[in-house]
């Protein structure tokens, strides 16, 4: 259990490199910059193998982080975050995109299942646990037969982009609010 004084460790996933940017898998890492804006950090790398920003959001503590590996191997980052600051697996929180919700809705959760998601099953891995919170940014179901692996790491669309602004700042509100007022409140805030 995590102590009062720790501090939130809130993970943006995604993949490094300016090929992956505008990728709906790396709107993790769009919710997290919005975050780091708000409290005026920027982004450094830490011997974990993330990038890092540390700030205050409202009264609570927080480290953002934003693996240096790709998706597949996003647990080693996040668990020697976790482990360097001192932070229990109850106070992560991963922000991740999702298929199985529509796009731009967003949902929190504590612990569940991978649903496929490579990200969060190498979390997962790492942590030892499925016992994380998570901030699950949809991105809906690919059109037709497209493989869900080629979706994902395609550009949002035209349309997609004008409401993206949007519902980024939605995300990063939620992951605020999970940070600061806990599980169940940002639920019936944001539900």
């Amino acid at each position: 259990m995590t102590t009062p004084d720790a501090p939130a460790l809130i993970v943006g996933l995604g993949n490094p490199g300016p090929r992956y940017e505008g990728n709906r898998h790396n709107v993790g890492f769009l919710v997290v910059d919005e975050l780091a804006s708000r409290i005026g950090g920027k982004f450094k790398a830490h011997k974990a193998g993330a990038e890092v920003v540390e700030g205050r959001l409202g009264s609570r503590r927080v480290v953002l982080a934003k693996p240096r590996s790709f998706m597949n191997l996003s647990g080693g980052p996040v668990s020697g975050a976790a482990k360097f600051f001192k932070v229990a697996p109850d106070s992560i929180i991963v922000v991740h995109d999702e298929l199985d919700l529509p796009y731009g809705a967003v949902r929190l959760k504590l612990g569940g299942g991978e649903n496929g998601h490579n990200g969060l099953r190498s979390i997962t891995k790492s942590l030892g646990t499925r016992d994380y919170l998570r901030v699950r940014f949809g991105v809906d179901r690919p059109p037709g037969r497209m493989d869900p692996a080629d979706y994902v790491l395609k550009d949002f669309s035209a349309a997609e982009r004008k409401d993206l602004g949007y519902f980024v700042d939605l995300c990063a509100d939620a992951a605020e609010a999970l940070a600061t007022d806990g599980l169940e409140p940002a639920q019936n805030r944001f539900h």
